[in-house]
């Protein structure tokens, strides 16, 4: 099939709103690709080049892909500017780059037109490019691919490559066209999704074989899995009235959660967000090596960094050996960092997902060997819960979680069998859209920040105001390189860049506000960390901003009621 079938789907899913219209015209555009085309095809409708579990990356900046772009069509940074500033879109921009040059009107002439096999090809070469000279080859690669797009290919070609689809087309949904395409039971296409780690795979898997190719899956050791998700709850109180009365309540740990993948001495661990962060924790792999009894295993676990007395370093300390690539001893003695495990997934060929919570923790602790599991008492007294929480807090650790005694381990999902409870409001984990220079010492810096939540319907990035508070002299440096190498347009002091950059902030109260698209604002926000851990598909929904507003609202009205 050709790559620009796959583009116009892009273009009709892109002003489509209804869900089920969506379903139902990827579905029919499935069923009408062959067998090798559906893993490429369904990744690229989710942004990305290659499946979930696949190491290989582009390595492409957005500085390179607009340099190429300008040496094809003789565009200046200027007319890239004003096509962002009219379409809000890298991709969309680009696509209005080409129309007005002559290359663009001319790929459209050209005989052979670029099929979806040969688009990912292209692309494997880009990833595999290395060594001397790698760079220029990569460049070649991208001027060759976008010289035989026509302008509509070049708009998604670029959506790839950058991975920011940004149409609405979430997974949730190509599980259900997938479902809708080969006939097989939606519940069927989501487990193996949870088992694969990757929709795509699914569904080549369901083009090839139908129900019977999904049927008898297990989990691929070393293919990280979705990690079971949280939900919120205000005290120990709402948990255990939700929980049934009795629950078991864990230290929430202020750290990093990884997954950890066993087969005899090979290990390797994977972060939140799937990356395999191996190489930046030596340390841990031999402790788990010398502990871990199971021959095989998959594991959940935190990973804390630790001060010379014992207790949590803040969460920023952290992250700094997950970005290291180098040096990894010097910093490994710099940040000492301590494992903690909370969950088992996968032992000795056995899935353990169904598996009750409580079954799972002791199978946990037999598995372990001396490494420790996060602290955890089950209780259905409130008050020894609040207790707990104090005593977390204390400890310099983040709250709590609420473990249901009889749930299962749900991958990806979001519920209320896992409450997260936290003694102070919850924070949001934002993106950052823009920046502009500050004023005084901080006039060389990008120190004031665009907050913005994601539109889960759209995908849009909703501005929710901004702040200059929280981030250290030597934190607000190090975001300032790292934002000017995203940046996509400069108007005076304020720069736009990606929304590529996570922070967690925290707040009073969200307000209305005239001023913002949203419709809402922070009052007195400012970040409590950067979560390099999360990826922008993992920052809160304005939806959920929505609901909170309306939550405190209403408790503002039964207190002035009283």
């Amino acid at each position: 099939m050709e790559f620009k079938e796959l583009a116009n789907l892009c273009e009709r899913l892109e002003v489509t709103t209804k869900r089920n219209l969506m379903t139902d015209m990827v579905a029919d555009f499935l069923r009408r690709l062959d067998e090798r085309e559906v893993e490429p095809a369904v990744s690229m409708l989710l942004g990305r080049p290659f499946p979930r579990w696949d190491p290989r990356t582009l390595d492409i900046s957005w500085a390179t892909l607009s340099m190429i772009i300008q040496r094809l069509t003789g565009a200046t940074w200027k007319d890239f500017s004003e096509a962002f500033r009219n379409t809000g879109d890298m991709g969309a921009s680009a696509k209005i780059i080409f129309e007005r040059s002559r290359i663009g009107r001319q790929a459209t002439l050209l005989e052979r037109p670029l099929t979806i096999l040969e688009v990912r090809s292209i692309l494997e070469a880009i990833s595999e490019a290395s060594g001397q000279g790698s760079r220029e080859k990569k460049e070649r690669l991208i001027r060759s691919l976008l010289s035989r797009a026509s302008p509509v290919e070049v708009k998604y070609l670029v959506k790839i490559m950058i991975g920011e689809m940004r149409m609405g087309l979430q997974e949730g949904l190509m599980e259900v066209a997938v479902s809708k395409a080969f006939s097989v039971p939606l519940k069927k296409v989501q487990l193996a999704s949870m088992l694969k780690g990757d929709v795509a795979e699914v569904a080549a898997l369901c083009k090839k074989e139908g129900l019977k190719g999904i049927s008898n899956l297990s989990f691929t050791l070393f293919r990280p899995i979705k990690p079971m998700l949280a939900q919120m709850a205000e005290s120990p109180m709402e948990a255990l009235k939700e929980h049934g009365g009795r629950t078991a309540f864990e230290y929430k740990l202020d750290g990093a959660r990884i997954q950890i993948h066993k087969l005899g001495d090979k290990i390797r661990i994977f972060s939140r967000r799937l990356t395999d962060v191996t190489k930046s924790l030596p340390d841990i792999i031999d402790f788990i090596r010398r502990e871990v009894r199971p021959e095989n295993a998959i594991m959940e676990g935190e990973v804390i960094a630790i001060g010379k007395n014992g207790n949590p370093l803040p969460f920023q300390h952290l992250m700094r050996r997950f970005r290291r690539v180098y040096e990894i001893e010097k910093v490994s003695e710099e940040v000492p960092v301590k494992l903690y495990l909370f969950d088992i997934l996968y032992m000795d060929g056995k899935s353990l997902i169904e598996t009750p919570y409580v079954d799972r923790r002791r199978i946990l602790e037999e598995a372990a060997g001396e490494i420790p599991l996060t602290k955890q008492i089950i209780t259905d007294d409130a008050a020894e819960a609040k207790r707990f929480l104090e005593n977390a807090v204390d400890g310099g650790h983040e709250g709590l979680m609420a473990k249901r005694l009889n749930s299962p381990y749900t991958p990806g999902i979001r519920g209320k069998h896992w409450l997260k409870i936290k003694k102070t409001l919850e924070p949001l984990d934002l993106v950052i859209v823009a920046a502009e220079y500050g004023t005084g010492r901080r006039h060389r810096w990008l120190s004031d920040y665009y907050l913005a939540a994601r539109d889960e319907i759209t995908g849009e990035f909703l501005t929710l105001g901004k702040t200059f508070k929280g981030l250290t002299d030597q934190e607000i440096e190090e975001m300032t390189r790292r934002l000017k190498e995203i940046a996509i347009e400069e108007r005076g002091h304020l720069v736009l860049v990606k929304p590529k950059i996570v922070v967690e902030v925290a707040y009073n109260e969200i307000q209305k506000s005239p001023k913002y698209k949203s419709g809402m604002a922070l009052r007195f926000a400012r970040i409590t960390r950067i979560r390099d851990d999360k990826s922008p598909d993992e920052a809160d929904t304005i939806q959920r901003v929505r609901q909170i507003y309306e939550k405190q609202f209403a408790r503002k009205a039964k207190f002035q009621e009283t």
